[in-house]
């Protein structure tokens, strides 16, 4: 019984002794809130006075002004509960929970600590943001200043200038106008982006140095310097491309003019195609579209090299290498075209047999695809073996029918053959007399003794 009472004594005066640190956590509890409380209804009041929801609204940070309030809002719980935590472990402390108060205390100090970088972070990206906002707008001014789309649809041969005011259409000019005034300033925008965008990337790289955590920091400030050393790149390949566009499209067009000036359109009459119908697609077309196509693919490897795209850049080396081998199958399927043509419409008309002129010509085409399809590498020995199969196939087709199905056609021009050969040897050899200008071919002696009777 008397180690009952001991107990419940022992547990009343532990009771007793821990009612004046249970008052003073309760009133450091009273403290922390009154404190958090005022700090957040100043950081809040202070906001608002200041315009920063209006400040957020302008720079499209936010849609409105009442979301930008509820921004700053939520921007005051969070100062109330930073504020709260820093009250925590002196509450614990007075508690005597030192085991629960010690880590708080540590995480406590470590945030302290941490704060001065977090806020040198902010500062430097909110100080970065105006300045990058800043410059954008006045690069975004002085391109609209210069005009700089009107130009640029001037160069690149704008579809809206085929809108032209008729009196049909009276509508035309205004609605280009409408339009040019809908779309101003797009690639003024396009442009002040991407300074926006070069601007922020080393300000995001200064603020997450000064953060200090390495493990975060490290792999995102080395993949920005990777993007900021590709900067300079990137600008030289958009100006190949761009240099290549134009340059090929002005070759091509100069190249298109010459062709047409040349009559190259009229090499169908040379064929002797006038009865034919003529081909649907322009051939001096076709050459410029070409000529614009290397051009741009030459410019365009380069540009992937600029940017040490290795992939890339070999698949366009394969495409260049096999450019030549290309172009020599086409200049084989061309000539055989136009010899074919040619020689038909000549065997035409000595022989009088079109069959014959449509075989010639098949057959020049037969040979021109398996020397294209050879030059191009596709299974040469395959494309070869199959070449001489073709003709020895035709080869021997050509001499069964012949022999079987031509003997007597072959026999009389053997015996007629023959016959004449015999006649040739029976006839007495007599030497040959010339034949000069004054003399007849049908020589006659008894034209020196006066004319017949």
């Amino acid at each position: 019984m008397n180690d009952v009472n001991h107990s419940f004594q022992s547990a009343i005066n532990s009771l007793i002794e821990a009612i004046p640190n249970v008052i003073v956590a309760l009133l450091l509890l009273l403290l922390a809130w009154i404190v958090a409380t005022v700090v957040k209804g100043i950081v809040v009041k202070l906001s608002k006075k200041a315009g920063m929801h209006k400040a957020m609204t302008r720079s499209r940070m936010v849609r409105s002004e009442e979301q930008g309030k509820s921004v700053i809002d939520s921007l005051g719980k969070i100062v109330f509960f930073l504020v709260f935590i820093l009250f925590l472990p002196s509450i614990l402390d007075a508690l005597n929970m030192r085991s629960v108060s010690q880590p708080i205390t540590d995480m406590v100090q470590k945030f302290l600590a941490f704060l001065p970088n977090l806020f040198a972070a902010a500062i430097i990206i909110a100080i970065g943001y105006f300045v990058a906002r800043l410059v954008k707008d006045l690069v975004y001014n002085l391109l609209l200043s210069l005009n700089i789309d009107h130009w640029f649809d001037r160069i690149g041969g704008s579809a809206g200038n085929s809108r032209v005011q008729t009196p049909n259409n009276p509508q035309g000019a205004t609605n280009l106008q409408a339009e040019v005034k809908d779309n101003k300033g797009t690639l003024a925008k396009i442009v002040s982006n991407i300074i926006f965008v070069i601007i922020l990337i080393p300000i995001v790289t200064i603020a997450l140095e000064t953060l200090n955590i390495e493990t975060i920091s490290e792999p995102i400030v080395s993949v920005l310097n990777t993007i900021l050393n590709m900067i300079p790149n990137i600008f030289v390949a958009i100006i190949l491309l761009l240099v290549g566009y134009y340059l090929a499209k002005f070759v091509s067009e100069l190249l298109v003019s010459l062709l047409k000036r040349t009559g190259i359109s009229n090499i169908y009459q040379s064929l002797g195609m006038q009865d034919q119908p003529k081909p649907k697609f322009d051939l001096a077309l076709v050459i410029g579209q070409v000529v614009k196509v290397l051009i741009i693919l030459f410019f365009t490897v380069e540009a992937l090299n600029v940017l040490q795209l290795d992939v890339l850049n070999n698949i366009g080396n394969a495409i260049i290498l096999y450019l030549p081998m290309l172009i020599s199958a086409m200049i084989i399927i061309g000539l055989a075209l136009v010899g074919g043509n040619f020689l038909q419409n000549l065997v035409t008309k000595y022989t009088n047999s079109p069959f014959t002129g449509a075989t010639v010509k098949y057959i020049i085409i037969v040979f021109a695809v398996f020397m294209a399809l050879s030059q191009l590498g596709f299974a040469s020995t395959i494309v070869n073996i199959g070449f001489l199969l073709i003709l020895g196939g035709l080869s021997i087709a050509f001499a069964i029918s012949f022999g079987i199905g031509g003997r007597e056609f072959a026999k009389r021009n053997l015996e007629r053959f023959e016959n004449k050969i015999q006649k040739d040897k029976k006839k007495p050899n007599t030497p040959d007399t010339p034949n000069t200008p004054n003399t007849p071919n049908n020589f006659d002696n008894n034209g020196f003794n006066g004319p017949k009777v």
